[in-house]
């Protein structure tokens, strides 16, 4: 490039002295196409050289992110490059997102309060569109709390927007914030305020009860003038759905009130703010807040409901089942966000999770099943009863219980079987019956007089012969061969049980050898 006096020199030839360029080409050492190029534009620009930006590689990213949300800001966008390393600083982002998306102007004034520590809350409630259960909607509704002096946040979600889920959000945030403000402020909510005009502002009785037993002072905005709350409008509502809510999903509500409180942890509260230049965590005084009370309010979803013959009762689109004896009766059920607990005046009768499909029933397999065992068909004979209580505790519950299933399987006479069956408890006792009972279920053998056998064994064992002696002293010494006995053991045990099988075609029912009596005329 010429330096300034050399196009000065250059101008000055041609323009005021009027040398021809080949003249001029010669004089200044310059050849004729610069001397051309200078003369038509004197002010050269030094040629653009590409410079690659840190942002580039992400700015496709940055227009899939803002095609999903064109109101997310540059904070937000920000959280989301990280991950994917993005190291650039913040400006230049912000500055990138402006000149695509161009940010809207505040079009209105107001005055700012800067109240004191534990002076006041702000309340307010904001809808976050809807949450899908498997195809049911739900609406979502978020409820926000903001200290006015710290600015610190409490942030809940809720598929209603009712008194009671109004009130037990107020309780959960003042939990959290271990105290009360001396005075909290709303607009017009429904749920507050029933009538505002101009100066006069006249309140639900219900909420007022509410603020006496929390001992704080409800205010009321004027109409139409969200600066007089302007911590919740801007730094609550405003701030979630900028910061908090764009680019993510949820699965349920527990699931949005988890990652709230992790935001509410990990931002919200510990972001430095912009007006008082400190962390609201650090700048929050939980000491100038008003003590809770010491037992908390029951402020739960309540109402009324009519047991069906089926045993259910319909509480927000599902059906919850209760025991058959409140058939007919109204039942109270309170419901959170958690559970649904169905009250007989004042007694717990059963607890459910929440759930927030529509349609579903609850507990029909459970209070079903015991209504079933309280029908007549259902139930044991005294005398199946009185032979498994002998037996409880004894042998195990499956083996007394499979051995009478055992029994009336076969082509015995049940009624008959058990009557034997407590006789012989009656004569051996429950312990020895119990062992014998045990091995006749093992080898399959079903009936009262497999277990006299095995009992009258037991009381009477075989005693032991001496060895036969002979005259001649000799013969005693001779060593036989080992005999097995097991062929005649065979031939021994199929005999009997034909004989057996015989007996029982005719009727006959006589014990063998030292088999107990097993008739009805001695029960």
């Amino acid at each position: 490039m010429l330096t300034a006096d050399q196009i000065n020199d250059l101008h000055h030839l041609y323009w005021v002295e009027h040398w021809a360029i080949r003249k001029i080409e010669q004089h200044l050492h310059m050849s004729w196409r610069t001397i051309k190029k200078y003369l038509k534009a004197p002010a050269q620009s030094p040629a653009a050289r590409s410079r690659l930006s840190k942002l580039d590689p992400f700015k496709p990213t940055i227009a899939e992110l803002l095609d999903k949300d064109a109101r997310a800001s540059a904070a937000v966008i920000e959280q989301r490059l990280r991950p994917l390393g993005y190291d650039g600083g913040h400006s230049i982002l912000r500055e990138y997102i402006h000149k695509v998306r161009p940010q809207a102007q505040p079009k209105r004034a107001f005055v700012r309060m800067e109240p004191e520590a534990g002076e006041r809350f702000e309340v307010d409630w904001g809808h976050f569109g809807s949450l899908s259960y498997e195809g049911d909607q739900r609406k979502l509704y978020a409820f926000a709390l903001v200290d006015g002096h710290s600015r610190m946040s409490y942030l809940e979600f809720t598929h209603s927007q009712c008194f009671e889920t109004f009130v037990r959000c107020h309780v959960h945030a003042f939990t959290a914030f271990n105290g009360v403000s001396r005075e909290v402020f709303y607009d017009n909510l429904a749920t507050a305020v029933a009538e505002h005009d101009g100066r006069l502002v006249r309140f639900h009785p219900r909420f007022l009860a509410f603020a006496r037993e929390y001992n704080f002072v409800p205010r009321a905005c004027n109409p139409a003038s969200g600066w007089e709350k302007g911590k919740v409008e801007r730094g609550g509502i405003g701030y979630v759905r900028q910061n908090f809510w764009p680019l993510r999903d949820f699965t349920d509500l527990h699931d949005v009130n988890r990652q709230a409180r992790e935001w509410l942890t990990q931002v919200a509260n510990q972001r430095l703010h912009h007006e008082t230049r400190q962390r609201p965590i650090d700048r929050f005084r939980a000491d100038a807040l008003r003590p809770l009370p010491v037992i908390p309010y029951d402020y739960r979803d309540r109402a009324e409901a009519l047991v069906h013959k089926d045993l259910r009762l319909q509480f927000d689109g599902n059906r919850y089942c209760v025991p058959h004896r409140f058939v007919g009766r109204r039942l109270t059920v309170k419901a959170d966000s958690s559970s649904v607990t169905i009250y007989h005046r004042y007694e717990e009768i059963v607890s459910y999770a929440r759930s927030w499909r529509r349609g579903q029933t609850f507990g029909a397999e459970r209070f079903e099943r015991e209504l079933a065992e309280e029908r007549p068909a259902a139930r044991r004979s005294q005398a199946q009863q009185r032979f498994l209580d002998f037996m409880d505790g004894l042998c195990a519950y499956d083996v007394a219980e499979g051995y009478l299933r055992g029994v009336a399987d076969s082509d015995r006479v049940l009624s008959r079987q058990l009557n034997e069956l407590l006789e012989l408890i009656r004569q051996y006792g429950p312990d020895a019956v119990a062992g014998a009972l045990a091995k006749a279920y093992a080898a399959g053998a079903f009936g009262a007089d497999y277990i006299a056998n095995i009992l009258c064994q037991q009381q009477s064992p075989r005693r032991t012969q001496p060895p036969l002696r002979l005259r001649d002293p000799r013969l005693n010494e001779l060593a036989t061969d080992p005999l097995s006995l097991l062929a005649y053991d065979a031939f021994i045990l199929e005999s009997g049980k034909e004989s057996d099988d015989s007996d029982r075609e005719t009727g006959s029912t006589e014990p063998i050898d030292n088999e107990p009596p097993t008739g009805d005329d001695d029960l």
